[in-house]
């Protein structure tokens, strides 16, 4: 998936139609990147999206997708874990993206997605764990749910592993009427 991919391996292996039709990622998620977000992620300092946006804008594809999508929405984390951290990490690479391209690009969403329930960090489960951890996980926000319809959105998050996050959000879009889903990450870890 460096730079991009149409489908994840996880995808491949898939008999049902992807949910996801092309996603991109920036880096690898190995050193120096992995130590970068963690940074990010629990280490309070969120002003790291903008280098970490910058990088995913030099993707070939990113630009036009950013242009070509009618909603970019982040990944949403859990509330509990948003009252501790203080901010989603994945709504702050939204707004870095749309700072960097002086908004020439689809609006961001705060809150299209919602995260339903408590459950475990990802990053400390096995992979086959991080499937059943996020099974319904995402609703769509009944209120803005119309705006869904037949659009293209553009999933964001900071990392990919397993692909599991990414799909369920997918689904829960897909779900809601959503026609097309591409998603971009700042890193993603082989295979993932």
């Amino acid at each position: 998936m460096h730079g991009t991919r149409s489908r994840c391996g996880a995808c491949l292996a898939e008999r049902r139609p992807a949910a996801i039709e092309t996603c991109l990622a920036a880096v690898d998620y190995a050193y120096p990147w992995d130590q970068l977000i963690a940074r990010f992620k629990f280490r309070q300092e969120p002003a790291l999206a903008q280098p970490l946006a910058t990088l995913m804008l030099e993707m070939p594809q990113m630009a036009g997708l950013l242009r070509a999508c009618d909603w970019i929405v982040p990944i949403p984390v859990a509330p509990k874990r948003l009252a501790e951290r203080g901010y989603n990490q994945a709504w702050e690479m939204v707004k870095a993206l749309r700072v960097l391209t002086k908004a020439d690009c689809a609006p961001g969403w705060a809150d299209a997605l919602r995260r339903m329930g408590e459950a475990p960090d990802q990053h400390n489960l096995a992979a086959q764990q991080r499937v059943n951890n996020l099974k319904n996980a995402f609703q769509v926000n009944a209120l803005h749910a119309h705006r869904l319809r037949d659009a293209h959105v553009l999933l964001i998050d900071d990392v990919s592993t397993t692909g599991t996050t990414l799909r369920e959000a997918a689904e829960a879009l897909r779900l809601a009427g959503a026609s097309r889903i591409s998603a971009a990450v700042f890193a993603h870890t082989a295979g993932g």
